[in-house]
């Protein structure tokens, strides 16, 4: 079971005792100290209902688990993600209900991984539904268009105590920062065949996809240590979450509060 549907659990069994006892059990009471499961639910209740409408519509933190969003994000930064930025969604089934908006080319978003629903990942935006999105010697084209790319001065991974060449990039109109490694193969395979993966042409230079209606194509920005769609295909509009915008919080690195918008 996911948080999200043990929450709504413990909401409705904290809410149905509430009404319970207003309605029904506290008359019978007679002036009888209320039982202890009752006791519960009532101071309960309220907070229970207040984290699942702020989780549920508004905001929901995250840790992130790896290093593929390096050097946006490092391992053990807790974000938050934006969760009515694309449109609300009924919790749990995570069906769109009203539509406010749609991803844009350089979005961080959080996803349920099309493999495995259970998991969250967090990638950037690449490629629209629509797109051509090509990955041809570490350079990424949309519809024809390499996306603009300059060399800034080498990054220096704590982790992993090496260097790797960063470079800034923009999509949409937003400047983020990539890492590239010069040994790693500028081509990638799929581990096996995905939904639309006939939309994908691999060579050993590289890739190029069509993104199909009602997907995206998402890529980490620590390019050569990210699974990303050139590896497992599209994010289907279903499985999206939400946009992460914010770090709280880093026990590592705690100047980083604040330090990705």
């Amino acid at each position: 079971m996911s948080f999200a549907a043990f929450l709504l659990l413990l909401l409705v069994v904290t809410g149905v005792v509430w009404l319970l006892d207003k309605y029904f059990l506290r008359a019978r009471r007679q002036g009888a100290k209320q039982p202890w499961w009752v006791e519960y639910s009532i101071s309960f209740f309220p907070v229970i209902l207040i984290v699942f409408v702020l989780r549920s519509f508004l905001v929901e933190p995250f840790k992130i688990p790896s290093s593929s969003m390096v050097p946006t994000l490092l391992v053990g930064d807790f974000i938050l993600v934006n969760k009515f930025t694309y449109g609300i969604r009924l919790p749990v089934a995570n069906r769109k209900v009203v539509q406010l908006g749609n991803p844009a080319r350089g979005d961080v978003m959080v996803f349920r991984f099309p493999d495995d629903p259970s998991l969250d990942y967090i990638k950037r935006v690449v490629g629209l539904p629509g797109d051509l999105v090509e990955y041809r010697g570490k350079r990424v084209s949309i519809n024809g268009r390499p996306v603009p790319l300059r060399q800034i001065e080498d990054y220096l991974s704590r982790e992993r105590m090496q260097f790797s060449r960063r470079y800034v990039e923009t999509l949409g109109g937003v400047e983020h920062q990539i890492l590239l490694e010069e040994d790693a193969p500028a081509a990638l395979m799929p581990g096996r065949a995905f939904p639309f993966s006939g939309n994908c042409n691999y060579n050993s230079g590289g890739l190029a996809c069509t993104v199909p209606p009602g997907h995206y194509f998402v890529m980490g920005d620590n390019r050569d240590n990210s699974s990303d769609s050139r590896v497992w295909g599209f994010v289907p509009d279903e499985n999206i979450v939400g946009k992460a915008f914010f770090i709280w919080l880093n026990l590592n690195e705690l100047g980083r509060f604040g330090s990705f918008r």
